[in-house]
């Protein structure tokens, strides 16, 4: 016990230099180069990761450092926002592994530790690595989901664009797939903002979607039925062959709506 008290005080005094040494061994051994501002940062966690091993090794406890914590929350998120891959940072680790376990060894037999001392050792180290890795993916899934869900809430504002033309008429452009958000976004944005406009006819324009349900478009074309309400008439144009026919066999009412084949014949039927 009294080796593990010499090696627990020369980690905690020794944690700064300790630190240096060990990310500059770390750097070293990866084929790409590492920004100064993330190494630095890495030095400053080590310090605490040292600290605590230092103190964990004496005293038994099993904590993770919050810096490490912190630290590899921060690796995740920095690599979501910057549109990377998580299989970047992770690659890191088994160099790690390997510098932490050989710098251990070598302290160990430097203050004559035991075998079994020594792999409880890297066992503990290995333990808060394996931690530090899952925080980083979390945090990198957690992000690139908030940046998916705020991608596709701009998408969907995108998606009821109006675009006036004339005096009194628009067209409602549709674009990319259409799925059951984007159809109720549409169908929340189209009504008021037609009526904002002053617009007596809309054009709704299917020619620029690439995949939607008939399901969904059934909703799209219940449009026509509010706005008749308040006095606007509806335009379909772009309407697919293939949408036709799924509309038809599942009883969607096209009889009554203006269909054709393009936007300009649309406009010109109203003139």
């Amino acid at each position: 016990m009294e080796h593990i008290r010499k090696v627990s005080a020369y980690l905690t005094q020794n944690a700064e230099v300790l630190s240096e040494e060990i990310v500059a061994e770390i750097v070293s051994r990866f084929g790409f180069e590492i920004p100064k501002q993330e190494i630095d940062a890495a030095v400053s966690m080590y310090v605490e990761f040292i600290n605590y091993l230092g103190v964990m090794i004496a005293n038994s406890e099993n904590r993770v450092p919050e810096g490490l914590v912190e630290w590899s929350k921060g690796n995740g998120e920095r690599a979501a926002s910057l549109g990377g891959k998580i299989s970047d940072i992770v690659t890191r680790y088994p160099d790690t592994r390997i510098v932490f376990t050989d710098r251990l060894r070598n302290i160990g037999m430097e203050f004559e530790l035991t075998a079994d001392e020594v792999i409880s050792i890297v066992k503990k180290v290995n333990y808060i690595l394996d931690i530090s890795i899952n925080e980083t993916v979390f945090a990198f899934e957690r992000h690139s989901e908030e940046q998916l869900k705020e991608t596709q809430s701009q998408v969907n504002e995108l998606s009821a664009a109006i675009v006036p033309i004339q005096d009194s008429i628009a067209i409602l452009p549709l674009i990319g797939s259409i799925d059951y958000d984007r159809a109720q976004i549409i169908i929340e944005k189209t009504v008021p903002r037609v009526s904002q406009l002053g617009i007596e006819t809309l054009i709704i324009d299917f020619s620029g979607t690439v995949n939607i349900d008939i399901e969904i478009a059934k909703h799209i074309f219940d449009i026509r039925n509010i706005l008749l309400l308040i006095g606007v008439n509806t335009i379909a144009t772009g309407v697919r062959p293939d949408l036709a026919k799924k509309a038809v066999t599942l009883g969607v009412d096209l009889s009554s709506l203006e269909v054709y084949s393009n936007v300009l014949q649309a406009i010109r039927s109203i003139k």
